[in-house]
C-alpha cells in the first residue's frame, strides 16, 4: 500500500517526550530490529529530545521506515527553528557544550548511527539526520539515490499523497501522486494509480500517465508527475499533470519543470510530450506536492547539495510545509 513514509512527532513540549519515545520504540520492534540495536536507537531519540528541549524552538522528529537494496532501515530526522550552530563540526566534539552539560549528545548520535548528517544555520535552526540499518549496510549501486518524505495531514490516518518507483536494469521510473482532497478517498486514488503504474511496461512518462488516467476514472482523481531515468544515457524524461512542482538542480543552476493542466482520472490534455534533460546539466530532482509552497530556492541552503538528499527534503519541509494538507517532498540524486 502506498501511504505516508514518515510520521511527524511534535517535540516542542517536554511533557510529550515520554510518549514520543514509546511510539518510536514500538515502531522499532514492529520493524524487526534487534533488542540491542533498539536500545541504541532509544539513546539516539533521548539525545535528540534533550537537545530540542535545551536549545530549540518548534522541535519536531520525523520517523520513517524503508528498504534500500533489500536492506530495511529506519530514519530519524530532528528539525527545529532554534538559534542554529555556527560550526557544526566543532559541536560534534565530545565535551563541547553551550549549556554546562557533558557535551556528548551529538557525538553519541553520530557514533550510534549508520548514516549521520547535521545541517545548521545561525538564526535559522538545525536539521539532524540519523539512519540505522537493520542488518549489514546495503551495497552502493550506480544509478539513483531516492529519498521520499511523505507526511499525512494532521489528524488523518492515511495520506492522500503517495510515491512509488520501480527499477529495471539501468531504467528507473517513479511517480509522485496527490489524490484530490485528503483522507481515505484520496489515498484510494493514489493506490489505484500505483497498482497500474507498477505493471505498465512503457518507460514513457506521457504514456504512463495516459494509462493511469484510463485506469483511475472511478476514483476522485489525482495530480501526478511521472519521471523516467536512464542511467546508461544519463537522461531524465518527465511529464506531469496538475500541481506537482518539480525542480531540476545542477552544479550551477536550477530549472522548474512545468506540468500540464488537468486531473488524472477525469480530464487530461490530448497532446502531451515527454521533456528530456541531461544528467550532466541536472544531477538532482526535487518533486513537491501542493502541501509544500512552490517558491523555494536551493540557494537558501548553502552547501546543501553536499549533504544526504533527505537533509534537503527536511530543509524544504521545515520552511515551506503548509501543515494543513498532506505533504510530499521527494529528492532524487544521480550517482
Amino acid at each position: 500500500m502506498v501511504d505516508a513514509t514518515h510520521i511527524s512527532l511534535q517535540a516542542n513540549d517536554r511533557s510529550y517526550f515520554s510518549l514520543l519515545k514509546k511510539e518510536i520504540h514500538q515502531r522499532l520492534i514492529a520493524a524487526g530490529m534487534e533488542n540491542n540495536r533498539i536500545a541504541e536507537v532509544d539513546i539516539i531519540v533521548a539525545e535528540m529530545t534533550s537537545n530540542l528541549f535545551k536549545y530549540a524552538d518548534n522541535g519536531e522528529i520525523l520517523f520513517g521506515s524503508f528498504v534500500e537494496n533489500g536492506v530495511p532501515y529506519i530514519e530519524l530526522i530532528s528539525i527545529d527553528s532554534g538559534p542554529g550552530m555556527q560550526n557544526t563540526k566543532r559541536m560534534l566534539i565530545d565535551g563541547m557544550s553551550t549549556s554546562n552539560t557533558l557535551g556528548a549528545g551529538l557525538g553519541s548520535i553520530k557514533r550510534l548511527s549508520d548514516v549521520f548528517d547535521l545541517y545548521s544555520q545561525p538564526g535559522w535552526g538545525t536539521v539532524l539526520l540519523s539512519r540505522i540499518y537493520i542488518g549489514a549496510l546495503p551495497p552502493q549501486k550506480k544509478g539513483l539515490v531516492i529519498r521520499p518524505m511523505v507526511v499525512s495531514k494532521p489528524g488523518e490516518k492515511v495520506s492522500g499523497d503517495g510515491f512509488v518507483f520501480r527499477t529495471n536494469g539501468s531504467d528507473f521510473k517513479f511517480m509522485l501522486g496527490d489524490g484530490l482532497g485528503h483522507g481515505p478517498e484520496a489515498n484510494l486514488a493514489v493506490n489505484e494509480a500505483a497498482k497500474v503504474f507498477k505493471v505498465f511496461p512503457d518507460n514513457s512518462p506521457v504514456e504512463t500517465l495516459r494509462f493511469i488516467h484510463s485506469a483511475t476514472r472511478k476514483t476522485r482523481g489525482m495530480v501526478a508527475n511521472v519521471t523516467h531515468f536512464n542511467a546508461e544515457r544519463g537522461e531524465w524524461s518527465l511529464s506531469g499533470i496538475g500541481n506537482i512542482a518539480v525542480k531540476l538542480i545542477g552544479p550551477t543552476t536550477s530549472k522548474n519543470h512545468m506540468s500540464y493542466n488537468g486531473i488524472v482520472g477525469h480530464n487530461i490534455p490530448n497532446t502531451m510530450n515527454d521533456q528530456v534533460y541531461s544528467v550532466s546539466d541536472y544531477s538532482q530532482l526535487v518533486l513537491c506536492s501542493d502541501g509544500i509552497k512552490t517558491r523555494w530556492e536551493v540557494a537558501k541552503y548553502p552547501n546543501i547539495l553536499k549533504y544526504d538528499p533527505a537533509v534537503l527534503a527536511a530543509c524544504i519541509y521545515k520552511d515551506h510545509a503548509r501543515r494543513t494538507d498532506d505533504m510530499s517532498i521527494v529528492v532524487i540524486k544521480a550517482r
